[in-house]
């Protein structure tokens, strides 16, 4: 009874800061709760970007180092060109998008808040060509413009800290709100520590990601063979990170092919 009611006083906490604090997310049209200023999360992610880059080797592969910035830049297009059809493009505003290679192993990537993107070299294999590699950017991506992090650290000051302000909670209580934001995410000593997404933001980045790459004009068809392939390493023993937070299986695989067809008419607009 005890959990019960701890249970619904969160619920309760929740949906009272939603109503003052909700945003919507694009395409999919549904309420977020972000009570962050967007200016005080992008401050924080630069921070957190730059530190990892100075952390962390550089690729020096030319001909892989122009195809991540070249796919990225279309994406980044396609992602402005939708928002400003829909009269939202300040919600880029401050932006400050860069796309860097990293030398790794892992099969990982992940976009910052700000639309700082670092893929790892480990994940080219498994794209095995431009459309590949746009179905993870465009996948990432759609996370860092759906707010999904800002929704995520919302959603744990609110329960955690009782709803406190991101800068009241680093002033009073630094420790553990740096700890949050490490856990959400994923910048601690291994990205593999990221607070693992919901099934709902998954399914709104497959959707989001989908629409932004068929507007880039690379076919979303590659989606469905990029995580087949993606699957297979499940079986593995030690399974790529991009897995670890990144569930793909079957359900995740048909509703990407119920996706196509809606999607298909960006592709072809494109062309």
């Amino acid at each position: 009874m005890k959990n019960f009611r701890n249970s619904i006083g969160i619920f309760l906490l929740i949906t009272s800061f939603c109503l003052v604090a909700c945003s919507t997310v694009p395409i999919t049209g549904r309420k977020q709760l972000n009570i962050i200023p967007g200016s005080t999360l992008l401050s924080m992610s630069l921070q957190q970007y730059d530190d990892f880059l100075k952390s962390h080797q550089i690729s020096t592969n030319q001909s892989q180092i122009q195809m991540v910035k070249q796919v990225g830049g279309r994406i980044q297009k396609a992602v402005e060109q939708y928002f400003a059809e829909n009269n939202m493009s300040h919600q880029l505003e401050n932006y400050a998008w860069e796309f860097n290679l990293v030398e790794s192993e892992e099969m990982n990537a992940w976009c910052m808040p700000g639309g700082k993107v670092v893929i790892y070299t480990g994940i080219l294999s498994i794209c095995k060509d431009e459309a590949g590699l746009a179905v993870v950017m465009g996948h990432e991506i759609a996370h860092a413009v759906a707010a999904h992090g800002n929704e995520r650290m919302s959603q744990s000051l609110a329960v955690e800290m009782g709803g406190m302000a991101l800068t009241a909670a680093l002033a009073q209580k630094p420790n553990e709100t740096r700890q949050i934001w490490m856990t959400v995410f994923g910048l601690g000593t291994q990205l593999g520590v990221m607070l693992p997404y919901s099934r709902l933001h998954e399914n709104e980045a497959d959707h989001l990601g989908l629409v932004f790459m068929a507007m880039a004009g690379y076919d979303p068809q590659a989606a469905v063979g990029f995580w087949e392939r993606m699957s297979q390493k499940k079986g593995e023993k030690s399974p790529p990170e991009f897995l670890s937070t990144h569930p793909a299986d079957k359900t995740r695989i048909e509703n990407i092919k119920e996706l196509i067809p809606e999607v298909m008419y960006y592709y072809k607009r494109s062309r």
